[in-house]
């Protein structure tokens, strides 16, 4: 994963800038096709990939970067006096490489971008969830580039039917100073994540259904595939449910059947689980049938403050 990250979100992108700025091609239209194609690219790049390792902000850099090769390209070329075509292989042969990121960025951004319109099921309103502190989502939205939850949608994946319900889930993680989830690259401590012992409030009032509050948090990136919840809440909101996951061990002070309202203190974010490292699992859901597993209801969209979230996105925590 260290590896994919390593090459995928920084020597990547500094190739293709580094093409751009020191590569620039000899052509208008060659020229125009790279500044294109190399954007298109980043832009996807940036709706897409997960930004919390190593930092959210820094596709933001890339991009200020992007514009200001391409129009210092376009400045040293003196683009007026190029020719419209290449005269030589390596100029159409830097054309087909542009075109290719082109295609590829356009479909995979604009997907994303679709990602980010509710699913065409019922969306339940609740509030933020969450105490003081700053929050990135890493799985969200209505695409499955955006958000991995959706592969339980899939029917024909026996395994994947108890699990159904968190097909729209939320997953976030925490910011700390500088805009990093952690202490390091993946520390194996959950307390270095900035998230870990967050403060969680109910987002809805209602009864709650279930507890499980004695399951271990684990050392990163370990992880209990069994009771994939770990300690957890489920509360029945009107004539949906909120699953809230992957809590603290010893946290949680309710009970099932006890009531509860808009804010109150329901546990704190561990890493209990299939959790490879902490973070907040939050869903919505049609009650589990009776028997079955309880996150195999029907899956419900979620929009939190007003807000459906996708990857990418920010969600500050209460200011008290």
């Amino acid at each position: 994963m260290t590896v994919l990250i390593l090459l995928t979100q920084i020597a990547l992108p500094l190739t293709l800038l580094a093409w751009l700025g020191l590569w620039p091609a000899g052509s208008f239209i060659g020229l125009l096709l790279q500044a294109a194609g190399t954007g298109a690219f980043l832009f996807a790049l940036a709706r897409v990939a997960q930004w919390a390792v190593p930092v959210w902000w820094l596709p933001r850099v890339y991009g200020a970067l992007w514009l200001v090769l391409a129009v210092a390209a376009c400045w040293r070329q003196e683009i007026s006096g190029l020719p419209w075509l290449p005269d030589a292989v390596g100029g159409w042969g830097a054309i087909a490489l542009s075109v290719l990121l082109l295609g590829l960025g356009g479909w995979t951004g604009a997907r994303a971008m679709l990602g980010q319109r509710p699913p065409p099921v019922e969306v339940v309103d609740i509030a933020n969830p969450f105490g003081p502190g700053r929050y990135l989502v890493g799985h969200g939205g209505s695409d499955p580039l955006v958000n991995g939850h959706m592969r339980t949608l899939d029917a024909n994946v026996e395994r994947f039917r108890p699990w159904r319900g968190q097909s729209f889930a939320v997953d976030f993680f925490g910011l700390g100073p500088w805009g990093l989830r952690a202490s390091g690259w993946r520390p194996a401590d959950p307390a270095a994540y900035a998230i870990f012992g967050a403060e969680l409030r109910a987002p809805c009032a209602g009864t709650v259904v279930a507890v499980e509050n004695d399951q271990p948090d684990f050392e990163v990136p370990e992880q209990d595939t069994v009771n994939r919840l770990g300690n957890h809440v489920i509360l029945r909101c009107g004539e949906a449910e909120i699953v809230l996951a992957h809590m603290r061990q010893g946290s949680i002070s309710l009970v099932p059947g006890g009531r509860v309202v808009v804010g109150d203190r329901l546990g704190e974010v561990g890493n209990s689980g299939a959790s490879t490292e902490p973070h907040l699992h939050i869903h919505a859901q049609r009650p589990a049938s009776e028997g079955a597993p309880p996150i195999s209801g029907e899956p419900l969209g979620l929009r939190i403050d007003g807000r459906f979230l996708v990857r990418g996105d920010r969600l500050p925590g209460a200011l008290n």
